[in-house]
């Protein structure tokens, strides 16, 4: 018999909290949550209105661009879709426009057992500026990235010069996708497990991709690359240098790949590997 008048009082109750006014969202807090903070709900065409915060510098370092009259975009067969990357939080590479002195090295890692994948993308601009992005998550399940996390920064100064180094490491004139082959008698042998490594070298008018995988000589091979990759990427979240425990150290690999040429082995072309964008030269058919 008491149900009705109960009723009432939680209705009464709850317009009450309704109609007081609630406290601003606290300072600091990020758009996206600012956004949603609840009651009373933002205007529906105030929202579509309102001026939005332009991300940072460091998140789109080529972002403010316009193509000139002569200017192409760069072919890019990185194995990426422009929608990936957007699912990532990232700006697509094949709409990137560089020029003189400039370039972008992208690295993912994606290990064999598990659908956790990482991506570095480090920017190096013409000004002398350089910049490292970096994301992590669950490819998988989901539309979408699950328990994604990313970060961007600016490099400290004097970083652009090494970066711009790696342009003429060997890695860059290698064929594509590789087997470890140790001589005429001996099998090649089948990957099966590891983590692969697609990096990405984007310099103005060409961009050039190569995977390697599972075979620690292989990898070997774009130590160099990696090295800088990791090196740029580690120290900006706990949450993303957890995934890296040995750290940015190749050394094993180095070795491996070392021990590979010593011994009269080679990489051979992969000939299931995907070809090269239009414009990029062929790679030689072995790598001593």
């Amino acid at each position: 018999m008491f149900r009705p008048i109960l009723t009432c009082a939680l209705v009464a109750a709850a317009g009450a909290a309704w109609a007081q006014p609630v406290k601003p969202p606290p300072k600091g807090l990020p758009p996206a949550q600012a956004e949603i903070w609840p009651y009373p709900p933002p205007d529906p065409k105030g929202w579509w209105e309102d001026k939005r915060p332009l991300p940072p510098e460091a998140a789109d370092p080529l972002g403010a661009r316009r193509m000139g009259a002569h200017e192409r975009l760069i072919p890019v067969d990185s194995g990426v879709d422009p929608s990936t990357y957007r699912l990532w939080g990232l700006p697509p590479l094949q709409w990137q426009l560089l020029r003189s002195q400039e370039m972008i090295l992208e690295v993912w890692v994606r290990p064999a057992r598990t659908v956790r994948q990482s991506v570095i993308r480090l920017t190096v601009r013409r000004d002398g500026k350089a910049f490292v992005q970096g994301r992590a998550g669950f490819a998988c399940c989901e539309a979408g990235i699950a328990r994604r996390m990313g970060f961007d920064a600016e490099l400290p100064p004097g970083q652009a010069q090494a970066l711009l180094a790696l342009r003429a490491d060997p890695l860059w004139s290698a064929p594509r996708g590789v087997r470890v082959s140790e001589g005429p008698d001996i099998s090649e042998e089948v990957c099966v497990d590891g983590t692969a490594y697609d990096l990405t070298l984007m310099i103005p008018g060409r961009a050039r991709s190569v995977r390697r995988a599972c075979d620690s000589a292989a990898i070997g091979q774009a130590a160099a690359p990696l090295e800088a990759a990791l090196t740029a990427a580690l120290g900006h979240d706990p949450r993303f240098d957890v995934i890296f425990p040995t750290g940015p150290s190749f050394a094993a690999a180095r070795k491996a790949y070392a021990d590979l040429v010593a011994h009269g082995g080679m990489l051979k072309p992969d000939p299931k590997a995907r070809p090269q964008p239009p414009g990029v030269a062929p790679a030689p058919d072995t790598l001593p």
